[in-house]
């Protein structure tokens, strides 16, 4: 009897989270469909990760930084948080994309949000000075 209630649990278990991971694949297909990017590169392993990149406005070569374990977490904070700000949202959006992803990305997939274009800060403050 009790194989039968731990076999239950754990397909239980299976189901919610294969229901969750399809709801964040679908969540981040929308995110990269509303940037006017194509939905299916947000399952490509690490083309995903260039595409996102782009939609946030940070230069390719940080592909990179985002391969060097301990660098990456501090690089994705920034990436989540551009992403947050390229759709209208603030930083504490940003912040619950990465500590709460499976809320968070069908919020900004599926809700009224719109793509505004990059707001990375990289480049802005250097054309500032120079004027």
């Amino acid at each position: 009897m009790e194989n039968s209630a731990v076999g239950a649990a754990v397909g239980l278990f299976s189901l919610v989270y294969l229901a969750i991971v399809i709801l964040v694949i679908a969540s981040m297909w929308k995110v990269f469909s509303k940037a006017g990017k194509p939905g299916w590169a947000s399952i490509i392993p690490i083309y995903n990760i260039i595409v996102l990149l782009e939609i946030t406005g940070r230069p390719l070569w940080w592909i990179v930084l985002m391969l060097i374990p301990f660098v990456n977490i501090i690089v994705a904070i920034i990436v989540m948080i551009d992403l947050a700000k390229s759709f209208g949202k603030g930083t504490g959006f940003g912040i619950g994309l990465i500590l709460l992803g499976f809320i968070f990305f069908p919020i900004l997939g599926f809700g009224d949000a719109t793509y505004q274009g990059p707001k990375s800060t990289d480049l802005q403050g250097l054309s500032n000075s120079n004027q």
